[in-house]
């Protein structure tokens, strides 16, 4: 037997085992049998298999192509053996007799026969078309119908009941011959008459559906008869159960609209035959049909739409309809009431809100006003009689097919925004609008808008979204204050992130590890929530801006639109810029398109395209890209040749420029600026050099326009601009040339290159300087006067730093402008008319100056504010800080490098009484200012005046011998200044701790008999029971002799970062190519928070917390007496510097100082100092002011601390007396009862260490025993530890009195509203009081009277008690002595 073929064996071995198995001759073991000819008939089944050759299929005879795909002859089937076809039926006609499916029915289609209709020529007619068929034409005849019916089916209704009445008439008078395609009635046939089925009602009157219609007369009659014979022949031989099943069978097989059809067409005959007798009189027509046809219900109800309310009045059209006109046969009022006149306005009643309406210009109108409907404000369906649009309808607008509406509906929308944004709704509407808008969404509908394919939607969607992003204002007051003291800083403007402390408690490793909310995936939505401009990134925009600017070449007001909305992005964060900068051809597009170096010349007429045409705008794109970051910058400056183009647009003047006067003017402008960036970061040396006698040439025409009677504004900028860059110039040539090594920086110029600048800007400041005593000429020179004093500054700084220069030149030369210059301007009275307005414009003086527009979110910030910027406002025209602080920054310079000049020019400088009041004000004890982007940004303008004044103050107190009267203001200043700087001006902070905040100069009480005061007023203070072992002023002495010493304390413990110190040192130094932004760190909260002078003991206590138990921190107590030293200080002598730390923290404080170690309460400075403080705490006019159920700075819960503080004093007290009088003090009776329940519930133990006397307790007796407790819980604790003896007055003299004083005031309460468990609990415990077997505690308990903390045990009794009490005391025992 052969094997099968296995695995791996190959064709060969297949063909081999084939001609072995045909060798054998056995019989295979599968028959293939081949069938016969389908029409041959079948092959026999016993026939033997084919022997002969195998096939063998040949490849060389295929053709070359496949065979055409050609449809293959139709397939007969072959029968089946057993059933033979009969020889004389037609396959086919057999097939339709066996077809019983409904296509069956309808295949056979006789064709209508044309040939015997005669054909009719059109009537030929005088006019040019036929005459137009009027539905006035028979209208009166016409039924009604009721319901929603068509014109077809009026008039198949009329043509029906016109047809019933020729009958009607037939039936009576002689019959007519009805005209071809009448609609007749005939008399039933006989054989009609009986056409019923069995065991049914239904009465076969004529055929319903087939009616013969089309062809010949005779013929159509013949055959509809003979179709209907042979249904209700079929249907007389089927059984009523079959043609239930077979009428189910059909519905469910057609179409339910043939079905209703179907049974439309028999309604009428059905309706008709209802009134037919069942035998109608002989040689007459039917009863039915003597009388008018019944006509359907539909035709003969009226339309109830048509129909009026009784007693309503007909609505007054604003026109009269005509049936004649076309349509208007039938008036249908519900589709006509939009014609009528709008219905009056209501009313309002009432003080309900009703929903705001904008007009098309996006102005709110009110309520009841009533314009005009030609204005197109009342398309609209709810409230149509007021006009204007309301959010939502805008909304349903812009989701309009129509693109007009679109771009309507976002025009009117951005017109809303805008006038929100400008304060223009205040007080109007309830709640924010843009709020309302970005929760529905309008920022994504603004994304899916530039997707549009209409360019006016796109167009709309662009200036909706600037109206959204940039807040009008903020671009206006960042360029006016470009060329102020450090104006180019800006803060971010971004949203602060509220896990910003927990990122800083994270490791670096961690924080290196968290990745971004877009790294995360979260979604778009949700990052808006958050972030609307981050919200933005993530959905593509920049491309899709990008492809618009570039692919679309948009109008010039899309174009200024979308260079708004880059600009306000770039300014979000320097993540946001380096987007801008990174986007795939949108930087290289805005400087191709919009910074060309050669263009056609442009007129004054309005461009119809900017592209390839200088805007002003890119340039300005440019330059606050390049603020972010000084790599940016360089890539700016390298990948786009911006050098070309600078020189380019700087080397002609504007007027030369070929454009409209004000672009040239501002794009003259913006290059300076981005030049003055660009070397603000020490690039564009070269720039320089072959733009010098650009320079000159422009520095010797501003005289000219400084003299003109109206100085234009543009022109000030311009002015101020070019002054601000020549200000960076001789800070470059003072850099160090090892910080500056790359090609092209600044480094490359020298001090001879730009010494001759100062001889062209000082003619400009005298100039200016004569418009002083003119307000009105003074304010419209802008910041010009600022710039050149700012100018002036860095030239004399970077003078006193070369090196190769004879320092008698400089010296000379500040000599001879103090003496010329700055001393006669000091001395001005147009000048003390700026210092007075120091106070009004002040934002510090003025907190609701700041406060935030009505519109702003805190997901996107603006620098807008509720006010507005009027003239008299730290940003106003008439504002005096800019020019004020530009020149104390002039004599800061000049006095620390001429020693000589710094006495008279600081007396001159800060003499003015103005300046002496707003410091007043400054210093004074005042709630910390709410940090929003405004105030911020304005505060920080005001900390540079400040820190200027003050550093003059301190380089004057430092000459003086005898310290100056307002040295104690100054330090106040400086202490205030110290908690209110913000991230940035970490050089500021350093340099107040370095200097002025621990200058014993600025102590004045130390040399004027403060120390002797404090000792004074503590021996006549009555109240005080503390007897310390060291006074107040010699504590005070001690402390102003370790100022040195307590400084370097602060600065190890408050400086700032050093990554932050360093960048703060570049800006305010000058050092150019330090500086690694322009862009200063999102502010989140102040450098310093108000109550850093603890913040020594708060490292020393976290640091103890972190650190093992064995292993103290190095020097805990030179760091804590400096500290405590320090605080000393602060709460004598300047007590207003901690005004803003409630005296429940500088308690928990105190507490964290006995926790750092425990060892640290032993020493006998850190005893002294603590109880000093302590002390201080426990004055009768700051006790009221102690309240520890509010919520602390940097405390999570005070009962928390407590507790641990009653664990640390059980532990290592060892019975202290100062460590026992800071756990007494929280104890009180008005505070939380917590904390008395803490220590007698869960620290009782610690009650034997409590051995404070009364006399040294820090606050009177009566604070713990009035009034009296009420806690039943905390009574029962105090009962137990009396009486368990955990509890006795010489271990803890302080608790036992409180103990004895709160039960025996519970025990004899007789308030008839306590309830039962208080009056059992208050019997059972007067009992077990009267059966103690200590006969001295019953004593105390029954007869305590009130405190007194003269006598020994600390209260008086009564000797005997009172009538009350004994009558109560004896009906409580009566019962227990008889049981």
């Amino acid at each position: 037997m052969l094997s099968r073929p296995k695995p791996g064996e190959s064709e060969g071995d297949l063909l081999r085992f084939q001609s072995q198995f045909l060798a054998a001759g056995r019989a295979p073991a599968v028959l293939l049998v081949k069938k016969g000819s389908r029409r041959g008939g079948d092959a026999s089944l016993d026939q033997p298999p084919l022997q002969g050759p195998r096939d063998v299929v040949l490849l060389d005879d295929l053709p070359d192509l496949p065979p055409a795909l050609v449809p293959a002859p139709p397939k007969r089937a072959r029968p089946s053996p057993g059933c033979p076809p009969p020889e004389d039926e037609d396959p086919e006609e057999r097939l339709h007799k066996q077809d019983e499916h409904l296509t069956a029915v309808l295949t056979k289609i006789i064709e209508r026969d044309t040939r015997s209709v005669a054909v009719k020529l059109p009537v030929a007619s005088g006019t040019a078309f036929p005459p137009i068929f009027h539905r006035s034409q028979g209208q009166q005849e016409r039924p009604a119908l009721p319901g929603k019916r068509s014109i077809f089916a009026q008039e198949i209704a009329a043509r029906q009941l016109s047809a019933a009445r020729v009958l009607a008439a037939g039936e009576a008078g002689p019959a007519l011959d009805s005209p071809e395609g009448a609609v007749t009635w005939e008399t039933p046939v006989p054989e009609d008459q009986g056409c019923r089925l069995p065991g049914s009602s239904c009465n076969f009157q004529g055929p319903h559906v087939v009616t013969g219609k089309g062809l010949r007369g005779q013929e159509a009659e013949h055959e509809a008869q003979t179709i209907h014979e042979e249904n209700v022949a079929r249907l007389r031989a089927m059984a009523p159960e079959e043609i239930l099943r077979e009428q189910q069978h059909l519905l469910a097989q057609l179409d339910p609209s043939l079905v209703a059809f179907l049974r439309s067409r028999s309604s009428p005959h059905e309706q008709a035959g209802e009134k037919t007798p069942e035998e109608p009189k002989a040689g007459g027509p039917p009863d039915g049909l003597r009388e008018e046809p019944r006509v359907p219900a539909a035709a003969v109800e009226p339309r109830r739409e048509d129909e009026l309310t009784p007693g309503a009045p007909a609505p007054a059209l604003p026109i009269s309809p005509h049936r004649e006109w076309l349509h208007m046969d039938t008036v249908e009022l519900e589709k006509l009431h939009w014609t009528q006149d709008l219905p009056p306005l209501r009313q309002q009643q009432t003080k309900e809100r009703m929903q705001a309406r904008f007009s098309l210009q996006g102005e709110l109108l009110a309520p009841d006003v009533d314009l005009p409907t030609h204005l197109g404000l009342h398309h609209h369906g709810e409230e149509a009689e007021r006009a204007g649009y309301s959010l939502q309808e805008l909304f349903h607008l812009t989701r309009s097919q129509l693109s007009q509406q679109r771009a309507l509906a976002l025009q009117v929308l951005a017109q809303v925004i805008s006038r929100a944004q400008a304060g223009e709704f205040g007080g109007q509407l309830a709640g924010s609008v843009l709020r309302l808008l970005l929760d529905a969404g309008f920022l994504f509908l603004l994304r899916f808008s530039l997707d549009d394919r209409v360019d006016g939607v796109i167009a709309a969607a662009v200036r909706a979204m600037r109206a959204l992003l940039v807040a009008p204002g903020d671009e206006e007051l960042l360029d006016s204050t470009f060329s102020w003291y450090h104006g180019a800083s800006v803060f971010p403007l971004m949203p602060s992130q509220e896990d910003e402390e927990e990122e800083e408690e994270e490791l670096p490793a961690e924080k290196a590890k968290r990745k971004t909310p877009e790294e995360r995936g979260q979604p778009p939505v949700d990052l808006a929530r958050q972030d609307v401009i981050k919200g933005l990134l993530a959905t593509n925009l920049l491309p899709r801006l990008r492809y618009v600017l570039e692919v679309t070449c948009p109008g010039p007001a899309v174009v200024l639109d979308i260079l708004a909305v880059l600009i306000r992005l770039a300014r979000h964060s320097l993540e946001s810029a380096t987007k801008v900068l990174e986007c795939p051809r949108l930087v290289e597009t805005v400087v191709q398109e919009f910074l060309p170096t050669s263009w056609a010349p442009v007129g004054g007429t309005p461009l119809p395209s900017l592209c390839r045409v200088p805007c002003a705008a890119a340039m300005k794109l440019v330059r606050v890209l390049a603020l972010a970051g000084r790599n940016i910058a360089t890539r700016l400056l390298s990948s786009f040749d911006l050098r070309s183009r600078l020189c380019r647009f700087l080397v002609e003047t504007p007027q030369a420029l070929a454009l409209p006067p004000e672009e040239a003017e501002a794009l003259s402008t913006e290059a300076f600026r981005l030049w003055a960036v660009a070397a603000a970061y020490g690039q564009g040396g070269d720039l320089y050099r072959e733009l010098y006698p650009v320079l000159v040439q422009a520095l010797q025409v501003v005289p000219q326009e400084l003299t003109a009677p109206a100085p234009r504004p543009l022109a000030m900028q311009r002015i101020a601009s070019l002054l601000t860059l020549l200000t960076q110039l001789p800070l470059a040539a003072s850099s160090d040339s090892a910080e500056t090594s790359l090609p092209g920086h600044l480094s490359s110029i020298t001090w001879t290159q730009v010494s001759g600048l100062r001889p062209l800007v000082e003619p400009c400041l005298r100039q200016t300087l004569k418009l002083l005593p003119r307000p009105e000429v003074w304010n419209a020179l802008g910041p010009v006067p600022t710039a050149c004093l700012l100018f002036l500054s860095a030239y004399y700084q970077a003078w006193s730093q070369q090196p190769g220069l004879c320092p008698g030149d400089w010296l000379q030369d500040m000599e001879h402008l103090s003496e010329e210059l700055l001393l006669p301007l000091l001395s001005q009275p147009a000048l003390g008319s700026l210092w007075d307005s120091l106070r009004p414009c002040s934002p510090l003086c003025n907190p609701q100056s700041c406060v935030s527009a009505p519109e702003a979110l805190p997901s996107l910030v603006s620098l807008g504010c509720a006010g507005g910027r009027p003239p008299c406002s730290l940003a106003g025209s008439a504002s005096p800080f800019p020019f004020l602080t530009a020149l104390l920054c002039l004599c800061n310079t000049v006095s620390q490098a001429h020693k000589g000049l710094s006495g008279r020019l600081a007396a001159a400088a800060l003499a003015p009484s103005g300046l002496q009041n707003y410091f007043l004000q400054c210093a004074a004890p005042r709630t910390a200012p709410c940090l929003t982007p405004s105030s911020m940004w304005a505060l920080r303008q005001e900390s540079h005046l400040q820190y200027l004044a003050l550093s003059l103050a301190q380089r004057a107190a430092a000459l003086q011998p005898v310290p100056a009267p307002e040295a104690a203001l100054h330090h106040g200043v400086a202490l205030a200044l110290l908690s209110r700087l913000l991230p940035g001006s970490e050089h500021l902070a350093h340099e107040l701790l370095l200097s002025c905040v621990f200058r014993p100069e600025f102590f004045p009480e130390r040399a004027s008999g403060g120390p002797e005061a404090a000792d004074f007023s503590d021996r006549l203070c009555l109240g005080s029971h503390r007897a310390p072992k060291c006074g107040r002023g010699a504590l005070l002495a001690q402390a102003c002799c370790d100022l040195p010493s307590i400084r370097s304390c602060y600065l190890t413990h408050c400086s700032p970062t050093r990554a932050g110190l360093l960048a703060s040192q570049a800006l305010y130094r000058g050092e150019l190519g330090r500086r690694p932004a322009l862009l200063l760190p999102a502010p989140t909260e102040p450098l310093l928070l108000t109550d850093w002078p603890f913040l020594p003991l708060i490292h020393l206590y976290h640091q103890a917390s972190d650190t093992p138990s064995g292993c103290p921190a190095t020097d805990t107590v030179g760091t804590a007496r400096r500290a405590l030293q320090w605080v000393l200080l602060l709460e004598n002598w300047r007590p207003r510097a901690l005004w803003a730390v409630p005296p429940a923290a500088r308690l928990a404080r105190l507490m964290c100082v006995l926790l750092v170690d425990s060892e640290l309460f032993r020493e006998t400075s850190i005893q002294q100092l603590v109880a000093t403080l302590l002390a201080q705490l426990c004055q009768p006019q700051v006790l009221p002011s102690l309240r520890l159920d509010c919520p602390l700075p940097g405390l999570a819960s005070f009962p928390d601390l407590y507790a641990s503080f009653l664990e640390h004093f059980e532990a290592v007290s060892f019975g202290d007396h100062l460590f026992g009088a800071l756990v007494l003090l929280p104890l009180q009776r008005r505070f939380s009862v917590t904390l008395r329940i803490a220590l007698f519930g869960e620290h009782v133990g610690a009650l034997r260490a409590l051995g404070l006397p009364l006399t040294q307790l820090p606050v009177a007796l009566e604070c713990y025993t009035d009034p009296p407790e009420d806690n039943l819980a905390l009574l029962q604790l105090y009962f137990r530890a009396l009486v368990t003896g955990g509890l006795c007055p010489r271990w803890c003299p302080v608790l036992y009195v409180v103990a004895v004083a709160h039960v025996n005031s519970f025990i004899f309460s007789q308030d008839p509203k306590s309830s039962g468990e208080v009056k059992a609990v208050r019997r059972s415990m007067l009992q077990k009081t009267w059966l103690l077997p200590d006969e001295g505690l019953r004593q105390h308990i029954l007869y305590y009277k009130h405190p007194n903390s003269a006598l020994p045990e600390g209260f008086e009794l009564y000797s005997p008690l009172p009538p009350l009490r004994q009558q109560h005391l004896q009906g409580l025992l009566s019962g227990v002595l008889e049981t």
